[in-house]
């Protein structure tokens, strides 16, 4: 009994220092960005004008960029990880040698530095965007939010696969070989007994990267273009709150601006905040229905 009062105790304690570091920072966000908050309100979320010249701030194009980037990127990352989960926790329970490699190499992806990333897409991704800007007959920028998002989309596939890889691997052989004995194809046994399973696995791996794709800033930074403006397409350049933060904070001028920039820090720890409540709600749902 002491030993299990000892363990709660322990837990709780993690729990309320976990609680009180979060409130702690987001009460010195809130304190630091005070002259900015003061300055200009709630019009600071929904202006467009970023002019530290002239001491206009705005963070709607920021927040724009942010959203556009990280959900696009969760568009087309999550096919191509989903079909990666699917095959490494089938076929590395078989023992299959090439799902051991292509495993490594996925985890090896999620080890890569993002200013690696960053260059890799300056120097190949940029110049192929380009081109297809150039066959679509649109400004040739190469950089902007596309391309972001495309960097993006492979930075997260390593997140979101490794948890629904786990999820897969669990799945109870004797529901897999009661499902085959039934006469289901590979393909039904997928739709009627692994992705029901691994639903709330599979959420939470979307949620994973969605979080991961949110807070990048080098990689975003060096291919976004860094355009403080809302972006008129896709193919535009633009910028994100984390990329406007890391490219004017160490040159900014004044207090407001420097108020401001960190008011910008405050609005993605509270998107954060929020995605991943509604993600948690999600989650929840989908295994109480499970």
């Amino acid at each position: 009994m002491d030993g299990d009062k000892a363990f709660r105790i322990g837990l709780n304690l993690t729990a309320f220092l976990f609680i009180l570091f979060v409130g702690i920072t987001f009460l010195s966000l809130i304190i630091a960005s005070g002259p900015s908050i003061k300055a200009f309100g709630w019009k600071f979320v929904i202006s467009t004008e970023w002019d530290p010249t002239a001491g206009k701030f705005g963070a709607l194009p920021f927040l724009t960029g942010t959203l556009l980037t990280s959900f696009l990127a969760l568009l087309m990352s999550t096919p191509l990880a989903f079909s990666l989960a699917l095959f490494l926790g089938i076929y590395s329970r078989k023992g299959l040698r090439f799902a051991y490699i292509l495993d490594y190499a996925v985890d090896l992806l999620a080890g890569i530095p993002s200013v690696i990333y960053g260059l890799w897409a300056l120097f190949f991704l940029v110049p192929v965007v380009r081109w297809m800007e150039i066959k679509m007959n649109i400004t040739p920028f190469g950089v902007g939010i596309f391309t972001a998002s495309l960097v993006l989309a492979i930075m997260i596939i390593p997140y979101i696969s490794s948890i629904s890889k786990e999820m897969v691997a669990m799945v109870p052989q004797d529901l897999l070989e009661a499902g085959m004995a039934l006469g289901a194809t590979d393909w039904e046994v997928v739709k009627n007994i692994i992705v029901p399973y691994c639903l709330s696995g599979f959420y939470a791996g979307i949620l994973l990267g969605l979080g991961r794709a949110l807070g990048e800033t080098m990689a975003v930074t060096m291919v976004i273009g860094n355009f403080n403006g809302m972006p008129k397409d896709l193919f535009s350049p633009g910028n994100t709150m984390a990329s406007v933060i890391a490219n004017e904070f160490a040159e900014a001028v004044g207090d407001l601006h420097l108020s401001s920039l960190i008011q910008i820090g405050l609005w993605l720890f509270l998107v954060n905040v929020i995605v991943n409540l509604v993600g948690q709600v999600i989650v929840r749902k989908v295994s109480i229905r499970r």
